[in-house]
């Protein structure tokens, strides 16, 4: 079965998932306490705004190597802390519309490889059930499960990504689901 035969569940499980994530964060509000606010968060921003940080993603202390992490003075500066994992943003107001393209083509993508594992694992009038098991595990692996190596390796809070991980249950029910009804009979 060809992936253009399966554009229309494509792109309205990726349309339904981008609705559902605008309910998510701005509706039911359950990811409104996932960032705490920094103490002193003016003296803190005034501190950092004197270097200049360019962009990017900033671990502090930062190890040049494994040996180095055994060094006393690495040591030292991760007992005395603070100990941050950091992403520097581009300095200015909020750019929705740019995340949320961004996001809506990750929908799509992620429903694209969920289109090619269900339409490699079952045949054209397969039924519901069938096609929403690989479609929705696809789409789950997709939304979900790479987001836990944030708590392992970076120390995201568990609760955060649990509740990241439930989203992407829902994504992936919504993409199953979508897939099951408009799968080709």
């Amino acid at each position: 079965m060809s992936l253009l035969s399966l554009w229309l569940p494509i792109l309205l499980s990726a349309a339904l998932v981008f609705v559902a994530s605008a309910i998510i964060h701005m509706v039911l509000g359950y990811h409104r306490r996932d960032f705490k606010k920094m103490p002193d968060e003016d003296q803190v921003m005034e501190a950092l705004r004197k270097f200049a940080i360019p962009p990017g993603e900033y671990l502090v202390p930062c190890a040049e190597g494994s040996r180095s992490m055994k060094d006393p003075t690495f040591l030292e500066k991760m007992t005395k802390g603070p100990v941050l994992v950091m992403t520097v943003r581009q300095s200015g107001p909020p750019r929705m519309a740019a995340g949320l393209a961004q996001w809506f083509l990750y929908c799509v993508v992620v429903s694209i490889f969920a289109a090619y594992v269900a339409s490699r694992a079952v045949a054209p009038g397969a039924g519901y059930l069938q096609v929403f098991r690989f479609a929705g595990a696809t789409a789950f692996l997709g939304y979900a499960m790479a987001l836990w190596q944030s708590s392992i390796w970076y120390k995201r809070p568990w609760i955060t990504t649990l509740k990241l991980t439930f989203d992407g249950l829902i994504y992936g029910l919504l993409t199953a689901g979508t897939f099951g009804w408009l799968w080709p009979r």
